[in-house]
């Protein structure tokens, strides 16, 4: 079992800058990517970003490509998205999600994660 905690969201003004952070506990040798998803009111869930823990490589959506960055810290077990220009279509709860046997052609596919946080707002006025 592995346990997933955000960290970090909050209100910003556009044009304003936060970083997210998501620390893994439990099992965490399991992993083997963690990654970022948004959810807004009424919406899907939506893939912004994913790092995958063996290697290092990361993914990301168009969306936020330019804008964000995520980053890793092994040694706490801790995801980190430095989101930067934020715009109002930014606001959403953001989840960290981990993989346990990850799929390197779906890791856009919420369906593919085996464990999620239980998010943090971000909430980003004009």
């Amino acid at each position: 079992q592995v346990q997933l905690e955000e960290s970090g969201g909050g209100l910003v003004q556009a044009g304003d800058s936060l970083r997210l952070s998501c620390a893994a506990s439990g099992r965490t040798f399991t992993i083997d990517a963690m990654g970022w998803f948004r959810q807004a009111p009424g919406k899907e869930r939506e893939f912004i970003a994913v790092n995958r823990w063996s290697t290092g490589t990361t993914r990301y959506s168009e969306s936020v490509k330019g804008r964000f960055t995520i980053s890793r810290d092994s040694g706490k077990n801790t995801l980190y998205l430095q989101m930067n220009s934020l715009k109002p279509e930014d606001t959403a709860v953001y989840f960290c999600a981990a993989d346990k046997d990850y799929y390197g052609g779906r890791y856009y596919d919420a369906a593919i994660y085996d464990y999620w946080g239980q998010g943090t707002q971000v909430t980003v006025s004009s």
